[in-house]
């Protein structure tokens, strides 16, 4: 079973503070840099389904990037999750996506891409257990709850087969579970 936290009580996920300094190192980059950090963040994707994101799934009119989801036992299962335009703007500028087609975005190898990562997390002063693709991924998720989004479209999103892997994200100590919590306390 997914947790939010190590087997030392460390969290493993970005806080959004955390998220927003990591895209905003980002942005001091290479292009291909920038743009695979802000695919991770904005789509909560796994670092092998963002390497293996073609041009042509990269749904410009639909506001969408259409992830083939490959925790699954097979091919050819794909998720549309929405994205900000700014993003699909960055892609289309970066990556010249009308010619590339059915060729990926990146073409580096997992342990680049991991890498990469890592170099901006540094970048924005990131350290722990939480500062590698699977916090983004985490963050992502903390993210969509609570910002309220039902946690059904959250597992939509993140390609989770059951939804008590989604529900994972509502333990996540943050603003709004602190501003309850303070209820509480006077």
């Amino acid at each position: 079973m997914m947790q939010l936290y190590d087997f030392l009580g460390r969290r493993k996920y970005l806080t959004p503070d955390e998220r927003s300094r990591f895209l905003k190192a980002s942005e001091g980059a290479a292009p291909r840099v920038q743009t695979f950090c802000s695919a991770l963040a904005h789509s909560g994707c796994r670092i092998s389904e963002a390497l293996a994101l073609t041009a042509a799934r990269v749904d410009r009119t639909g506001g969408a990037l259409v992830i083939e989801s490959l925790k699954k036992r097979r091919k050819g299962i794909y998720r549309a999750v929405p994205v900000p335009r700014s993003l699909l703007d960055l892609l289309t500028r970066v990556h010249d996506l009308d010619v590339l087609g059915q060729q990926r975005l990146w073409t580096w190898s997992r342990t680049t891409a991991w890498r990469r990562v890592r170099e901006i997390m540094e970048a924005a002063e990131i350290r722990g257990v939480y500062a590698t693709p699977k916090g983004v991924r985490h963050g992502f998720g903390i993210k969509a709850v609570t910002s309220e989004v039902p946690l059904n479209m959250a597992q939509k999103w993140l390609g989770h087969s059951r939804i008590a892997t989604t529900a994972i994200y509502t333990d996540a100590i943050g603003a709004e579970e602190q501003r309850i919590a303070e209820k509480m306390w006077t």
